[in-house]
């Protein structure tokens, strides 16, 4: 019976493997110079969560030394269903999964703190107070608010 449940296990966990968007690796490289990448795949054109995913990568750039990567979901495999998010490698957000795919500053600049991501040397134009404003309001345009 062990060995049953065990052959059970292993075929389902192949079968699983193979199916789009469940445990895929990360597209690209997981580091660059020796630090963890940020990996986005975005629907083509970018829908609202994708275009949320962009933008918040984007207040990370200004204010973190991280590499960031965008990819379409038209250069992934078929069947795959954007937005993904990855950091290092590891799956941080998927659609119909964790977060549904959605990323936010705070949770992604809390983990960049925990991990010791370095911080920029000057903040980016993006986190300027004359900016930001401008850029809060696009933000909340693109979600309809």
């Amino acid at each position: 019976m062990k060995t049953a449940t065990k052959t059970l296990a292993v075929a389902a966990m192949a079968l699983l493997s193979h199916l789009p968007g469940l445990a895929q690796n990360a597209p690209g490289p997981i580091e660059i110079d020796g630090r963890k990448v940020l990996t986005l795949v975005s629907n083509d054109p970018p829908g609202l969560r994708c275009n949320n995913n962009i933008q918040v990568a984007a207040e990370l750039a200004n204010a973190y030394k991280v590499p960031i990567l965008v990819y379409p979901v038209s250069f992934m495999p078929p069947g795959t269903k954007a937005p993904i998010v990855w950091f290092g490698g590891e799956n941080i957000a998927q659609s119909g999964g964790k977060l549904n795919g959605m990323i936010s500053y705070t949770e992604l600049a809390d983990r960049f703190e925990v991990d010791g991501v370095a911080r920029q040397d000057q903040t980016g134009l993006l986190l300027a107070p004359k900016v930001n404003s401008s850029f809060e309001a696009l933000k909340q345009s693109i979600k309809g608010q």
